[in-house]
């Protein structure tokens, strides 16, 4: 398996790549200490997997694997990070990753980790587990009250956006970062079939949001 290793701590990087490289079936292709060097090297490299920190300067995780995904589809990427809450596990799942470590898994999990999901299953430490189900159960049933495709968070955010909050002030009131409050948007815009915040805002308040 070709693995590159994305990680903007050098000590944790280095620390994976010793971890990696005692498996006989991992051949460490490259490292990237951030986000746009994570994309080059797996659109240029085509490895198996990318093993992706989400908290990285500049080009993020989430937003490097949307890139990976796109532009080399058959590159597995697995995110191992710190943060395990559900806005975190939602952003990286839309964005096409196919598995999700929490840091503090044992070596021997993230190499298994790192062989299923270049075998094309789907990996998602215990950690976060629930959060998956979660995701998967808020899909599978709607609420009651208006708008009841949207999930609770993203009700939330359209409460404030109908309440004249801007994404900065959403991403502050409800302690997301900027760029998940952008995609909690984007998909608001898409249930209610609007084209922009106006009309999203005038839906709402039909609805008492606001």
């Amino acid at each position: 398996m070709r693995v590159v290793v994305a990680d903007d701590h050098p000590v944790f990087r280095r620390g994976l790549v010793g971890v990696l490289g005692e498996a006989d079936d991992v051949d460490l292709v490259a490292e990237a200490a951030d986000g746009e060097q994570a994309v080059d090297v797996a659109v240029r490299e085509r490895p198996d997997v990318v093993l992706m920190d989400l908290n990285m300067a500049g080009t993020g995780g989430v937003e490097a694997t949307r890139r990976i995904a796109d532009a080399a589809p058959e590159v597995a990427v697995l995110v191992l990070t710190m943060h395990d809450d559900r806005d975190s596990v939602g952003a990286a799942l839309r964005a096409g990753a196919r598995g999700y470590l929490v840091k503090g898994a044992g070596g021997e999990r993230i190499v298994e980790a790192v062989r299923a999901v270049a075998a094309g299953e789907a990996v998602f430490g215990a950690d976060v587990a629930g959060q998956v189900l979660g995701r998967l159960a808020d899909q599978r049933a709607p609420r009651e009250g208006p708008f009841p495709t949207l999930t609770e968070r993203e009700l939330e955010v359209l409460d404030l956006i109908a309440g004249g909050r801007s994404n900065t002030e959403i991403a502050r009131t409800l302690v997301l970062s900027d760029k998940t409050v952008r995609n909690h948007v984007s998909n608001i815009f898409a249930k209610l079939g609007v084209p922009d915040r106006a009309q999203a805002i005038v839906r709402a308040r039909q609805a008492g949001l606001g």
